[in-house]
């Protein structure tokens, strides 16, 4: 039958989900995004996910579409009517539909997509076999911290990963790792868990977030620097981490074997720690 998504303010089948072609999303990327994941039926760090989404409505300068109460709802409501037990909810916001110029048009009303996606994050395969990755130049633009809708760059880089037999890209600039196309990247030496400190360079991912204060909880050591595709490959372990894969470990980077091509007992138990909490 298809599942019930939710444009601008009405619950219709996906067939009939539409908006306008002069919609700036469409046009100019002129948008922003959120993808928070269902476990038990239930939002998964959602309040950090709204935390960023309204850094990223500010920095861009638009408006909220609707109360953060119906927000919550609205996200609510698309699990109950597609029977979501895991999975995630893809949600997207633009300014709005207007004729093609590219300042921002005045008093028109900013376009709410959602869509739910059902998934198995819990038992994921690859969280056992882990996964490969690949390195890719970094083409992106200098805001990387805000989570738009323009994806070109992080599309040609997945599509080289899967070509190459890959699960992810890790993006490089100046030699230095800066995150994945739809990910956060970490290695891990001697126990310690080291990963990209926040900037403009990276999304601060949601899951990162929650995995970093979970590790500093349980006494992990965490270091946030920069670390090379040299680095990386010398590494006992390697981590990734989103929000609709949550923490998967990584067994190869550009052909190489990292910690003898198995997934390593960090990576095992960061995973098993954000699950512990993830569905409590």
């Amino acid at each position: 039958m298809g599942r019930t998504v939710y444009v601008n303010g009405s619950y219709v089948p996906e067939k009939q989900g539409q908006i306008s072609i002069f919609d700036r999303g469409f046009l100019f990327a002129d948008g922003i995004y959120e993808v928070t994941a269902v476990v038990n039926g239930r939002l998964v760090d959602y309040p950090s996910h709204m935390e960023r989404l309204e850094r990223s409505l500010q920095e861009i300068k638009m408006e909220w579409p609707c109360s953060k109460e119906e927000l919550r709802a609205m996200h609510q409501e698309l699990i109950k009517l597609n029977k979501v037990d895991q999975g995630w909810i893809y949600m997207q916001i633009t300014r709005g539909a207007a004729d093609r110029d590219f300042k921002f048009p005045k008093d028109i009303r900013p376009t709410l997509v959602a869509f739910t996606q059902i998934k198995n994050l819990v038992d994921n395969p690859d969280a056992v076999r882990g996964v490969k990755v690949i390195t890719v130049p970094d083409i992106r633009w200098a805001r990387r911290d805000i989570k738009s809708v323009m994806l070109l760059a992080p599309v040609l880089g997945k599509q080289a990963a899967h070509e190459a037999g890959a699960f992810e890209a890790w993006m490089v600039e100046d030699g230095m790792v800066t995150e994945g196309t739809s990910s956060n990247a970490y290695i891990v030496k001697d126990g310690k868990v080291i990963t990209r400190g926040l900037s403009n360079s990276i999304l601060a991912g949601c899951t990162r977030r929650a995995l970093l204060r979970l590790a500093n909880e349980k006494g992990i050591a965490i270091e946030e620097r920069m670390f090379s595709v040299e680095e990386a490959c010398e590494a006992d372990e390697a981590i990734l981490t989103s929000a609709s894969n949550f923490v998967l470990p990584i067994v190869e980077i550009d052909g190489k074997r990292i910690g003898g091509g198995q997934p390593g007992p960090v990576a095992r138990r960061l995973r098993e720690l954000y699950l512990e909490e993830a569905m409590n």
